[in-house]
């Protein structure tokens, strides 16, 4: 069964649903931001089927989020490491982990804490505009079209109509 692509989508949203495709993948990046490294490992810790395993550490890896190396060569074994491009996904693994919190926690509280080691202390995580600093939330936010955004799309009145700009130009 072939998978639908997002990949050619004119939205970063879209774009990053591409690469993560499904759960397992934000659980294995989740398990690599605890520490995890090793096939075994994300195979104990996640309960993940060996095949569904190799796929999505490949699905990373092509996606330049992980980098394979070797820490063993009789068999040969690899590790998987973040690259930069990995190390900056934390924030979407912390925003949606904010969300889960908010919604659903149960009574007994939220089940895993984060902690600011740079201040030493608790953190929930937000997500902040980055000229004031003030939450961004849905109704304070307005969207357009940025330079990215494919010309021939934005002939189109629903593109221009969603976008709110003018029908005439």
């Amino acid at each position: 069964m072939r998978r639908t692509s997002f990949d050619g989508w004119p939205c970063s949203i879209a774009r990053t649903v591409d690469i993560l495709g499904d759960g397992w993948t934000m659980l294995v990046l989740r398990e690599v931001f605890y520490g995890e490294s090793r096939f075994d490992g994300f195979i104990g810790s996640l309960g993940i089927a060996r095949n569904t395993l190799a796929d999505r550490l490949r699905r990373l890896e092509d996606a330049g989020l992980l980098e394979r190396r070797v820490y063993q060569t009789e068999p040969v074994r690899h590790e998987y490491r973040l690259t930069e491009k990995g190390r900056d996904f934390f924030g979407v693994l912390a925003a949606i982990s904010a969300w889960g919190d908010r919604w659903l926690a149960g009574e007994e509280g939220v089940p895993v804490v984060m902690h600011h080691t740079t201040c030493d202390h608790d953190t929930r995580p937000q997500v902040v505009c980055s000229s004031c600093g003030e939450p961004l939330r849905h109704a304070d936010v307005a969207v357009t079209t940025g330079p990215g955004y494919p010309a021939r799309l934005l002939k189109r009145p629903d593109v221009r109509a969603r976008f709110g700009l003018d029908l005439e130009g």
